[in-house]
């Protein structure tokens, strides 16, 4: 196992700003004295409870002495100033380090001693501390809120003038972990808000490639910008200098003035660090960088962009666009309506069409941002943002690979509670992901994605234009009660065949109760069919039919309502439908639309009920299909935001030092990893009380039920659990996977999501399973050596779920933390 601590980070300070984090070494001494003996004499009596002058000197031998697994020593950098320092040393107890910390006088109240205390946590966690303990004098009141609000539990003890505190590290403890992860995310979202209000608030913008000629990508830019109407200053850069759209270019980036908020960059790949450079010197916040094709010069855009605080977008991308301030810095073809929509792309081209759908149907943008290659800003600064923005209501992603997925799924899950969030699954097939890893050099299994997603609470679609029905919907209408959808049509095929598409996307068509069904009755044409779904005849006149819709939407046992219409000489039925006072969910199917999507602005009838929350428009769909899979989309969404989260379970009886102990040796022996001995194997498993035996087979009874429960580390998501019916497991539908840690509710959904799983198991046996796959879980999370897990099969029988057999491979890893507070 490799020791990640001495590799340079990068994280976000309480005001945004960019530091340096990473472990002390020799050639730091000098700094590491320089800052001791520059604080103020009230700071260094509080790190050292004396004055002595030769403090400063033996505290930078003490940290920068070389490294060892027993201490760390780190160091926080802001533009390559030494700005803060912390440690931590063994004590006499077994498992706990104490630690220390200094801050330059000019740096307090920026966050640096937390993000310290942080990464120094994080470190402790790798190498299996289980807490830190800490003295600091009463009047140290600083240091005293660093401990209290960094999430950690804290014990207090009084002792001759002295303040002593124990920090239990956030380990399997499901309650204590929560609060660390959620003060450290609390930490997280405000900071990264605050290094993003210059890209997404900007006042002031920079087009560097600005050509004189339309038709380049940089002139573009620049046009949309000044014909949007932003009001902010524009600065175009061309090296010929002159006047492009009116405005007079700078001819280098030399030139911009100090503190300008975004450069957005459109020149030949070879330039781009160069220009990243000159934008640093002069201050300037973030970039977009629309360049592609850089190649190994990336790796220097993205060291610049960290040397000088820069966000960066792209490269690779196609812009930016906030169209609130009339902002729109992307080369779309026209510009995009203001709106509620959030939305974040890795494929340009994707991202305008999205924009021109969303303009069009009147949901419009709050932010758009396509991040390209995404070395920086990635999705989860974009979710942060919209949740705290008060103008987003719907989040919208299109993305290729994720850089830290559990941290992903973790902000997704979190923002999803307000908001719902949305995407496409691309790269679903082996064609899919060549395309995917042809323009982004990105792409992830459909599994994964499919797992991280469904984890997420995201509503995820499989092509774009389920993905633009459901935002219809989401975007206009309250999220249905339930899965009772009431079918309404005016064409008995076409009711059938929505009924049809609602059991197929997992909803229930109703039966109206009795005194719906009376009304309606008396109110229809003769030969109407009434109780569910309800056909209405052709001959239906429209104010007949909308009273329909509205005596449906009345009925107690109703959630949601679908219409379907298809215009006749008789009637057109799109103003009954518009003017509706449906006060439940409603989607509409007019079938001779040419539209496959459309809105109509809801305008009730004088006299009709309202609503406090009526809604401002009905989603129109070309086919029933498509409206029956929107609502599906929107109930689903509706369950995870009101299910109570999941838990993680502590499993107090597992004991992961004999597990790790017995990993370690194995490694010892065979660097390169391999397959663990059966017997090795089922001694590891034991450790996690699960219990092989091998001589339980399935043919031995009637009624044995053979199971599969795989885990398989994947290189950036971790690992991923997967459950499965023996010999239906080639079957569509009959594996499901999800991402460890699982909880309780994780482990359910696995189960429940095989559809022939639950009534082949019954109630005992599908919960044994369940508490088999959150041991497989955490053994997953205690062990990243673990590559590959194969239990199979796995009988279930009356008295219990037994692995009969097991296959174990092992691999070397480097440990990471996917919580830990830093920049990609």
């Amino acid at each position: 196992m490799t020791d990640r601590a001495t590799e340079s980070r990068f994280a976000l300070l309480a005001d945004g700003s960019t530091v340096e984090i990473r472990q002390a070494a020799p050639d730091d001494a000098g700094d590491v004295r320089q800052m001791h003996e520059q604080l103020s004499p009230a700071n260094s009596y509080f790190r050292f409870f004396s004055f002595s002058p030769q403090a400063p000197k033996r505290e930078a031998e003490r940290l920068c002495r070389p490294l060892g697994a027993d201490h760390g020593a780190l160091l926080a950098r802001l533009d390559g100033q030494l700005i803060g320092v912390a440690s931590y040393e063994p004590t006499d107890r077994p498992g706990v380090a104490e630690v220390a910390f200094a801050v330059a006088d000019e740096m307090h109240g920026r966050g640096v001693a937390t993000l310290l205390l942080e990464h120094l946590v994080s470190l402790a966690r790798q190498r299996h501390l289980i807490a830190f303990a800490a003295e600091t004098l009463p009047e140290n009141m600083a240091m005293l809120r660093v401990f209290a609000d960094a999430g950690l539990q804290v014990k207090r003890k009084f002792a001759d003038g002295v303040i002593e505190l124990t920090m239990p590290l956030p380990g399997h403890d499901v309650h204590q972990l929560d609060n660390y992860l959620d003060a450290v995310a609390g930490r997280a979202s405000r900071a990264d808000i605050a290094s993003l209000r210059a890209l997404l608030r900007p006042s002031s913008i920079a087009v560097v490639g600005a050509g004189r000629q339309r038709g380049s990508v940089g002139r573009e830019i620049l046009h949309n910008i000044v014909a949007g109407g932003y009001a902010g200053t524009i600065f175009p850069v061309n090296p010929r200098g002159g006047f492009v759209e009116g405005l007079t270019c700078l001819t280098s980036p030399d030139e911009l003035p100090e503190g300008l908020d975004v450069a957005i960059i459109a020149v030949p790949a070879e330039d781009v660090a160069t220009v990243a450079e000159q934008c640093g010197n002069r201050g300037v916040h973030a970039l977009a960088v629309i360049s592609a094709g850089l190649g190994d010069s990336g790796a220097d855009l993205l060291s610049i962009c960290r040397r000088y605080g820069m966000r960066l977008v792209g490269p690779n991308c196609y812009g930016i666009a906030v169209p609130a301030l009339a902002l729109n810095a992307s080369f779309a073809a026209s510009t995009p309506l203001a709106g509620d929509a959030g939305l974040v792309v890795q494929s340009g081209g994707i991202g305008l069409a999205l924009l021109e759908h969303l303009s069009r149907l009147g949901i419009g943008i709050s932010s758009f941002v396509s991040v390209g290659d995404k070395y920086d800003v990635s999705s989860n600064d974009l979710l942060t943002w919209w949740e705290q923005d008060e103008q987003t209501s719907l989040a919208i992603l299109y993305l290729e690979s994720f850089g830290n997925p559990r941290g992903f799924a973790r902000t997704a899950r979190r923002v999803g509670r307000k908001l719902p969030v949305l995407t496409v699954i691309g790269g679903r097939s082996a064609a899919g992901q060549r395309a995917a890893e042809s323009h982004t050099a990105a792409g992830t299994p459909l599994a994964t994605q499919e797992a991280l997603f469904g984890q997420a609470g995201i509503v995820a679609t499989h092509s774009l234009g389920e993905l633009v029905e459901a935002a219809a919907f989401l975007a206009s209408q309250p999220l249905p009660a339930g899965r009772r959808i009431a079918i309404v049509s005016n064409a008995g095929g076409a009711g059938a065949l929505a009924a049809d598409a609602c059991v197929e996307s997992g909803l229930t068509v109703v039966t109206l109760r009795d005194g719906t069904r009376e009304l309606l009755s008396r109110l229809l044409p003769s030969r109407s069919a009434v109780s569910g779904p309800v056909d209405t005849t052709g001959a239906v006149q429209p104010d007949a039919f909308r009273a329909c819709l509205e005596h449906v939407a009345a009925d107690d046992g109703v959630d949601a309502v679908l219409a379907i219409g298809v215009r006749t000489a008789v009637a057109d039925l799109t103003e009954a439908i518009r003017t509706a006072a449906v006060v439940k969910p409603m989607a509409a199917a007019l079938l001779d639309r040419s539209a496959a999507v459309g809105m109509l602005s809801a305008a009730v009838r004088d006299g009709a009920p309202r609503a406090a929350e009526w809604p401002r428009r009905v989603p129109v769909y070309g086919y029933p299909e498509s409206a029956a899979r929107a609502l599906a989309h929107a109930v689903s969404y509706r369950e995870f935001r009101d299910a109570p989260p999941g838990e993680v379970p502590e499993l107090a009886d597992v004991d992961s030092v004999a597990a790790r102990d017995l990993v370690s040796r194995f490694l010892a022996r065979q660097p390169g990893g391999g397959w663990l001995p059966a017997g090795q194997a089922a001694d590891m498993l034991a450790g996690y009380q699960i219990t092989v035996r091998a001589d339980r087979q399935a043919s031995a009874e009637d009624g044995d039920v053979e199971l599969l429960v795989e885990l398989v580390q994947e290189p950036v998501f971790g690992p991923l659990v997967v459950f499965g019916i023996r010999g239906l497991a080639d079957v569509p539908g009959d594996r499901s996977a999800r991402l460890a840690p699982l909880t309780d509710a994780d482990a359910d959904a696995m189960i429940a999501d095989v559809p022939a799983a639950p009534g082949l198991l019954g109630e005992s046996r599908s919960v044994a399973a369940a508490r088999l796959l959150m041991r497989v879980s955490r053994l997953a999370d205690d062990l990243p050596e673990v590559a590959e897990l194969d239990l199979n099969p796995v009988i279930a029988r009356a008295d219990g779920v037994y692995p009969s057999a097991v296959r174990v491979r092992l691999a070397p890893t480097v440990p990471r933390d996917p919580f830990l507070r830093q920049l990609r």
